[in-house]
């Protein structure tokens, strides 16, 4: 319990600039971008198999 309020005081001091360290908007958003692009670099990954895999059909295909 202790702890807690004093992690608290510690997110309001830095909320209002008397403390270093990231405020609870800046928190979030940085959440936010962090969950995007962990979901840009898998569909980036998913993009990059497909494309191998339709150009190996595509050589495959043409082999014939």
């Amino acid at each position: 319990m202790a702890e807690t309020l004093r992690n608290w005081l510690r997110q309001a001091e830095r909320n209002d600039g008397q403390r270093p360290g990231l405020t609870t908007e800046e928190r979030a958003r940085l959440k936010q971008l962090e969950r995007e692009v962990f979901e840009l670099r898998r569909a980036n990954e998913i993009l990059r198999l497909a494309t191998a895999y339709f150009a190996k059909a595509e050589l495959d295909r043409r082999a014939k």
